[in-house]
C-alpha cells in the first residue's frame, strides 16, 4: 500500500490495484504549490466534510479523472449540482463497495460547503475491506466514539489530524490513538495556517513516550505502508 501527502489533509492511497484520494485541498494551499492537481490519479474520491479546505479540488479532478466521489449525502448532492455524476452518497453506517467495506463514522466538526450551504454531518471513514485496515477521522475533537472502532476492526494504521485549534491537537491524538488501538498514526491538517502550525520533532517525541509512532510525511512524499 502507497500513501502519497498532499499537505493539510489531502492524501492518497493506493492500494488493490485502486487509487484513493481525500479530501483534496491543493490549488489553493501555498504549501502545496510543487503539486499539480492535473497529475493526480483517482479510482475513488472520500470526502469527509463540505469545508473548503477539503473540497477545493473535488470538481475538478472528479470531472478528469471519473472518479467515484464518496461522502454524505449533502456533500456529494452539492458535487453533483458543479456536475460530477459519479457519485455515492452515505450517511453513518457501512456500505460494500466493489473494493470492499467502508463504514461512515461521526466526527465532531462542522461543514459547510463553500457558497454557504448545508454541508451535513462531518464524518470520518473506517476503511476494513482490503488487506490492510485504516481509518481516517476526518477534521474532529478527541470523541469517545473511537472507542468503537476496535469492535470493527484491528487497524493498521491511521490518519489523525493534529495541529489543534479546529481539530485534535498532538496529545488529544494520543488519547484517540490508544481510544482506536492503533499505535501507528500519520498526522494531518498541521502547518497550513498560523493557528495549527506545530512543532514537529516535539510531537514525533511525544507519540514516541507514549509507545506509538507518529508519521509525518513531506508534502508530496510517498511512502510504502
Amino acid at each position: 500500500m502507497k500513501f502519497t501527502f498532499y499537505g493539510h489533509a489531502c492524501f492518497g492511497i493506493e492500494t488493490g490495484g485502486k487509487k484513493f484520494l481525500y479530501d483534496p485541498f491543493i490549488s489553493a494551499n501555498e504549501l502545496a504549490k510543487d503539486i499539480d492537481i492535473n497529475s493526480i490519479e483517482a479510482d475513488y474520491i472520500l470526502l469527509s466534510h463540505g469545508h473548503s479546505d477539503h473540497v477545493a479540488d473535488v470538481v475538478a479532478i472528479a470531472q478528469r479523472t471519473n472518479a467515484q466521489v464518496i461522502g454524505a449525502y449533502e456533500v456529494v448532492s452539492w458535487v453533483q449540482k458543479q456536475g460530477v455524476q459519479n457519485i455515492h452518497p452515505l450517511n453513518f453506517g457501512s456500505f460494500n463497495f466493489e473494493f470492499g467495506k467502508v463504514h461512515f463514522l461521526p466526527a465532531w466538526h462542522s461543514s459547510a460547503m463553500p457558497d454557504g450551504s448545508y454541508g451535513g454531518n462531518p464524518g470520518g471513514f473506517l476503511m476494513h475491506g482490503g488487506d490492510l485496515k485504516y481509518y481516517y477521522s476526518g477534521d474532529t475533537c478527541l470523541m469517545m466514539d473511537m472507542q468503537l472502532l476496535p469492535r470493527y476492526a484491528k487497524l493498521d494504521f491511521a490518519i489523525l489530524p493534529i495541529g489543534g485549534n479546529f481539530t485534535m491537537d498532538v496529545d488529544d491524538a494520543i488519547i484517540a490513538a490508544d481510544f482506536i488501538k492503533c499505535d501507528k498514526i500519520i498526522g494531518v491538517h498541521f502547518d497550513t495556517f498560523g493557528y495549527i502550525k506545530i512543532d514537529h520533532e516535539q510531537a514525533k517525541e511525544k507519540f514516541k513516550a507514549a509507545g506509538k509512532e507518529l508519521i509525518l510525511p513531506k508534502i508530496g512524499e510517498t511512502i510504502t505502508l
